[in-house]
């Protein structure tokens, strides 16, 4: 048992050095590959003039520290956000299909977020309130109906989708009636990190470092919710309060990215699936392993969106459906052939029964 964990946390630890090391790079490319107007050269030598305190040109310094660099922060803030949520999620719902989006999480975070934006005017702190607001409505619709309906796994995903699909279309007709609600509809029904500000993250960054600290702390009862909700709460643990806790982590930093990127999908669904398939790490681990690899992911993403059909740029959230539709394909097959193995297994005891 303990050689076991002993290996899965040596694979914990090789998979984060490994997203450190991809995270690094995938920056460094999104800061320095760009479009005619700051080539790489350019950017390269703005990078070391910066760096040795010497003199750049205004239009590059611009380019690269007003431009590029908010929007690699924003993609890591908003991907480790999104991909914490994911595990979250899945963890307390015990539900490797749950995330962010398919729930509804996102749509009901961006549907208050914009109807803060359309009636209340001037007020930031007030939108960032109301998306996380709009996220804990979501996640209370989802767990009503799939409650009503049979509290299954498959029950939960597909209430999920169905509050997702009743948010959208409320979104959808706010943009259509109200154009001036969002300055750019496609890339924020798509998600996009385009016209990020240090302003814009200075408000969500905070509630995404709480949410994440609250998660942590939660994270030896999250471990306990894995062994079932009667031997948990045999051994001391508040089930109830445990899940609902990170339902709210996850909500907050859902409703957080939210507000920074749009209504970005499926990074809370590939991220945390691939990251328990190579390490099986405890809770903790897990969250450090999402951040790590989720802001990869989410860089990497942006990058391929702006720079694959220059001089146009393409939604960061079509290159992450190319991505995570197929993903979720896989995992539904995957869990199908699990549970027809399970059914025969169960026959079989029942004939030698």
């Amino acid at each position: 048992m303990a050689h076991g964990r002993d290996r899965t946390s040596e694979k914990g630890r090789r998979a984060c050095v490994l997203g450190v090391v991809a995270l690094a790079l995938v920056s460094l490319a999104s800061l320095l590959w760009g479009t005619a107007a700051l080539g790489t050269r350019e950017a390269l030598k703005t990078l070391a003039l910066l760096a040795s305190g010497g003199t750049a040109d205004a239009t590059a310094t611009l380019v690269l520290l007003g431009v590029r660099l908010p929007r690699v922060v924003a993609g890591m803030c908003c991907g480790a956000a999104l991909a914490c949520a994911g595990l979250l999620l899945q963890a307390s719902l015990d539900n490797d299909l749950a995330s962010p989006g398919v729930m509804g999480v996102n749509s009901g975070a961006g549907l208050l977020w914009l109807a803060a934006a359309l009636w209340l005017p001037g007020h930031p702190v007030l939108r960032q309130a109301m998306a996380f607001a709009g996220a804990l409505l979501a996640t209370l619709l989802v767990y009503l109906v799939s409650r009503r309906a049979g509290t299954s796994r498959g029950t939960v995903v597909l209430a999920g989708v169905a509050v997702s699909s009743l948010m959208g279309a409320a979104i959808d007709a706010i943009v259509v009636v109200w154009p001036q609600s969002v300055s750019d509809r496609v890339s924020f029904t798509l998600g996009g990190l385009s016209g990020v500000t240090y302003q814009r993250l200075a408000l969500c960054v905070p509630a995404m470092l709480v949410a994440l600290a609250a998660g942590a702390y939660l994270g030896r009862g999250i471990d306990l919710l894995a062994l079932g909700d009667e031997t948990a709460h045999g051994l001391g643990l508040d089930v109830r309060a445990c899940r609902l806790g990170a339902i709210v982590c996850a909500a907050l930093l859902a409703a957080s990215a939210v507000s920074v990127c749009g209504l970005l999908s499926f990074v809370g669904l590939i991220v945390p699936n691939l990251v328990r398939m190579w390490a099986r790490p405890t809770a903790r681990w897990g969250l450090v392993l999402c951040a790590v690899w989720g802001a990869a992911l989410l860089v990497a993403c942006d990058l391929v969106a702006r720079t694959i059909a220059f001089p146009y740029e393409l939604p960061v959230g079509l290159v992450l459906a190319l991505l995570g539709a197929p993903f979720f394909i896989a995992l539904l097959t995957r869990r199908g052939r699990g549970h027809g193995s399970h059914s025969v297994a169960a026959g079989r005891g029942g004939d030698a029964a």
